[in-house]
């Protein structure tokens, strides 16, 4: 079983982000924990600038950024639209 964390970066952003974001997020969550390989994630390694971090499709436009502790932790770190996270 997955589990998971998150930064006080992840938190903060979270919480700045509309109700229907955040309810998006937990279904979203909830799904990884469940089933990583679901296609509704578009889970994928990011290169680059966030080399080692991983990227979970939250809505069209929003994403959520982890990175792996482990094997079975993820540790939640930036959560923002995709202009936000990538400029």
């Amino acid at each position: 079983m997955i589990r998971y964390d998150a930064t006080k970066t992840f938190q903060r952003q979270y919480h700045k982000l509309p109700r229907k974001i955040q309810t998006r997020f937990d279904l979203r969550l909830k799904l990884f924990i469940s089933d990583q390989s679901d296609p509704q994630l578009e889970l994928h390694p990011l290169k680059g600038k966030y080399k080692g971090y991983w990227s979970i499709n939250v809505t069209g436009d929003v994403r959520t950024l982890f990175q792996w502790q482990g094997e079975k932790i993820a540790l939640f770190t930036f959560i923002g639209t995709h202009s936000e996270l990538y400029g």
